[in-house]
């Protein structure tokens, strides 16, 4: 459905070093430089980015938007939320965990990176 998200970072090195580690967590190589300072993470579905505005603005972060990364267990999960946190990001929302929505289970982790964008980890749970 999308072929990239770029989030605006305002340390630009320290978003890289939280973005290595979350990523590195769920099997993506670490982030790689352009000519125009911005960082990308490749996979086969899609580019995942990391900039600084280009307008010269502060980032920050949209209130009510979240990314969300596709996770193989929840213990990569969990993995991900304490390499997360190591590498300078803060938890929110509750302790990762089983969620229900709808007829859906999840288990879900929620972190705000160095600048403030809120990032989520999610596996889709077998029914029954």
């Amino acid at each position: 459905m999308f072929s990239h998200v770029m989030l605006g970072a305002n340390d630009i090195e320290k978003s890289k070093t939280f973005y290595d580690a979350v990523l590195g967590e769920l099997g993506y190589e670490a982030g790689v430089l352009d000519p125009h300072g911005r960082y990308f993470y490749f996979s086969d579905t899609g580019i995942f980015a990391l900039t600084k505005p280009i307008n010269g603005e502060p980032a920050f972060h949209g209130n009510g938007t979240t990314t969300g990364f596709a996770a193989s267990s929840p213990a990569v999960i969990d993995a991900w939320h304490a390499a997360g946190v190591a590498a300078g990001g803060e938890t929110c929302e509750e302790p990762p965990g089983v969620r229900v929505s709808g007829t859906r289970k999840l288990y879900l982790a929620y972190l705000r990176d160095p600048s403030g964008n809120k990032i989520c980890a999610a596996h889709f749970m077998s029914e029954g």
